[in-house]
């Protein structure tokens, strides 16, 4: 817990009378995308509003774009082919998750080294202006793969631990949000198993980690734990809820952390129709 303070003091999140002398957190700011799913809403509805979202990403000021699993629909050769042939088109880094549909709901060796050599790493670190983002399978979790699960947690721990210690705020990144509506909830499809969840709960806890954002949901999902924010996004292929396709954007400063949803402009794109409910 004394790290998590340490963290929010550095980002102006902890209440009045609790100061900080580090350097105060240079503000930026990134995009959530969740859900791309290529084939998910429509083959060619899903890449019209996926080119849309690039098309309104490259006009905002924002430093990053993290897109939190399940790329695609279909794990293949010419669905990620089409994925990529998109996502060349941000004028910015993107980090991407990987998602049940593009590990499989039980992964594989074969599943994740197809994964690995067609998309790239599926457990990674990265680190922006005084923050540190932690990028997990969230897939190896939910179910237990041998030689791979025991090995992707020991990393998230070791990870962790070593951002705890430098004093970086954290944001962890996954495709399984780590609940829904209560952290003692039972498992179901759309969370994770209740131990691994504890577990993954005290972790951040103790390694300042200040926000969990998520996909998978297919509609807004928003949780507080302690003071950090589980965020499971809007999709730009289709929701569930209702609510428009699109994506957030969060903004990180010394005073604050927060998200904001941002619609997909379909009057751009004359060959998207809206699909049918």
């Amino acid at each position: 817990m004394r790290r998590l303070l340490h963290a929010l003091c550095l980002l102006a999140l902890l209440p009045a009378g609790i100061s900080c002398s580090e350097q105060r957190q240079a503000p930026f700011a990134f995009v959530q995308m969740c859900d791309t799913q290529l084939g998910m809403g429509g083959y060619e509805h899903d890449l019209q509003t996926f080119r849309q979202a690039v098309k309104q990403i490259n006009e905002l000021e924002v430093d990053f774009v993290v897109i939190c699993g399940d790329l695609v629909h279909d794990a293949t050769d010419s669905s990620y082919a089409d994925f990529k042939s998109v996502r060349e088109g941000l004028d910015l880094p993107s980090y991407l998750v990987s998602g049940n549909h593009d590990v499989g709901n039980t992964p594989t060796s074969a599943s994740l080294a197809y994964y690995r050599e067609t998309i790239g790493e599926d457990y990674y670190q990265f680190d922006h202006k005084r923050c540190s983002f932690v990028v997990t399978n969230t897939q190896l979790w939910k179910v237990a793969v041998e030689s791979e699960s025991e090995k992707h947690s020991a990393w998230v721990e070791e990870t962790l631990a070593r951002q705890g210690d430098s004093g970086r705020p954290v944001f962890v990144l996954g495709h399984y949000p780590l609940f829904t509506e209560d952290p003692n909830e039972e498992e179901h499809y759309y969370n994770l198993p209740l131990p691994t969840r504890k577990r993954l709960l005290e972790l951040f806890l103790e390694n300042n980690v200040v926000a969990y954002l998520s996909g998978h949901t297919h509609k807004l999902t928003t949780n507080t734990y302690e003071n950090m924010q589980l965020v499971s996004g809007e999709t730009s292929s289709k929701n569930f809820d209702g609510r428009p396709l699109g994506f957030r954007i969060w903004q990180v400063s010394a005073d604050i952390v927060y998200h904001r949803f941002v619609p997909l402009d379909l009057r751009q794109v004359d060959s998207v129709k809206a699909l049918p409910e």
